[in-house]
């Protein structure tokens, strides 16, 4: 039988039947781990009343993402990526089933703070040796999935279903939180992981290449790490993203900010949560209509500057509109950024190393968002949040500007 045509427009990657299902999948799996961070974060401040705690979070989550992150990607590569997934995915929903019993009346009336707390970050552990595994599925799945004439139209959907779960995920959580309390927004959270692990399950199989199976744990982590090394384009962006995400983690100390500085309670701390998506959500739909066709790698330097700038009009703000309209533009910026830096990814990577270099990525991307969030929590430590945050959005515009003169390559890059 031959092979469907699908013409490239705007929604050529969405024809495809299994696409859709990932998508779907995805979107109530992202729309879950966003309501379980936004609420631990809102739970762990109401517990302690400490800005560090929050930053622990992160640390707790990506101590074992990181470390297993390579060996998370030879795996990826020698399995089959939809079994791999589903297990990933079951995993999830045990630790919001965990985190739903840690929050009941009966667990804290029969235990104390100290143990709640610790059976919280426990859990965030174990969802981060997860995470390792089922992050970096979706992108090694995504090459396998369309045909590559239409690759640039499914990363930029698949970044929208990412950005719209996000939106989602963030400001049903502080509306959940306010209505249900915890323990029932983790009921939520636990059925939209129940219903995103039947989406996934309509996903065909999906093998190992043959090159990649007969190879051993550590030459084919070495030759991941070399390929992303070697390939200039791929190592700037995510390197400008890494140092980007981890300075600029301002989302971090939001719970602080809608509390105590804004005074906005549970349903603005919704809202501040969901002002990047939002924005994001807005960029990547045009991006899908009219996507970037000259100057990417500069335009990406130029609008990561952006994001910085964005970062530190949030930090001094103590008006809740002007606070939510520079996250909504932050978040413009960041997915420009991110369809960019996702497009140089999967257009450079061959099939049979997707899993070893999306797992490189998720160090690099993904576990800045943790490293950050503890960075922000340790800064504002030291300094107070909202210089805490100054800083961090000060270092972003040094991290450009660093980047300009140092990797003329990536911003000379067109694709």
């Amino acid at each position: 039988m031959s092979e469907p045509t699908y013409s490239n427009n705007a929604i050529a990657a969405v024809k495809i039947p299994e696409y859709r299902s990932l998508l779907a999948g995805r979107f109530c799996f992202i729309t879950a781990l966003r309501m379980l961070g936004t609420l631990v974060g809102w739970w762990m401040y109401e517990l302690t009343n400490a800005p560090l705690a929050i930053g622990l979070i992160g640390l707790a989550e990506v101590i074992p993402a990181l470390s297993l992150a390579l060996y998370a990607g030879h795996v990826i590569d020698v399995s089959e990526k939809r079994k791999l997934l589903l297990k990933g995915i079951f995993g999830y929903l045990c630790c919001s089933l965990l985190l739903l019993l840690i929050s009941t009346r009966y667990f804290n009336t029969n235990t104390t703070k100290t143990i709640v707390i610790a059976g919280i970050y426990t859990v965030i552990f174990i969802s981060g040796i997860i995470r390792a595994f089922a992050g970096p599925i979706f992108g090694a799945i995504i090459g396998q999935m369309v045909p590559r004439v239409i690759l640039q139209n499914a990363i930029t959907w698949n970044q929208g279903t990412y950005l719209s779960a996000s939106v989602v995920g963030h400001a049903s959580a502080g509306f959940c939180i306010a209505l249900f309390g915890n323990t029932g927004t983790l009921g939520i959270v636990a059925g939209l992981l129940s219903v995103a692990l039947f989406m996934l399950s309509k996903i065909k199989s999906k093998p190992a290449a043959s090159t990649s199976v007969n190879k051993r744990t550590w030459e084919s982590v070495r030759e991941g790490l070399n390929f992303v090394y070697n390939t200039k384009e791929v190592l700037g962006a995510l390197s400008l993203d890494l140092f980007a995400v981890l300075f600029g983690g301002a989302v971090a100390m939001i719970p602080v900010y809608a509390r105590d500085i804004l005074h906005v309670g549970p349903i603005g701390f919704g809202w501040l949560n969901a002002a990047t998506d939002f924005g994001s959500i807005l960029m990547v739909i045009t991006l899908t209509i009219f996507p970037l066709k000259t100057q990417q790698g500069k335009k990406l330097l130029f609008v990561v500057a952006g994001f910085g700038l964005c970062i530190i009009v949030f930090a001094i703000s103590k008006i809740f509109w002007i606070s939510f309209a520079a996250l909504f533009v932050s978040g413009l910026l960041d997915a420009i950024s991110v369809v960019v830096r996702g497009t140089i990814v999967q257009l450079k990577t061959p099939d049979e190393m997707r899993g070893r270099v999306m797992s490189v990525n998720s160090m690099f991307i993904n576990s800045s968002n943790e490293l950050g969030q503890f960075e922000s929590g340790v800064m504002a430590k030291l300094l107070g949040v909202v210089r805490s945050v100054i800083f961090g959005g000060t270092m972003t515009l040094l991290v450009v500007i660093i980047t300009w003169f140092k990797a003329p390559t990536l911003r000379k890059m067109e694709y």
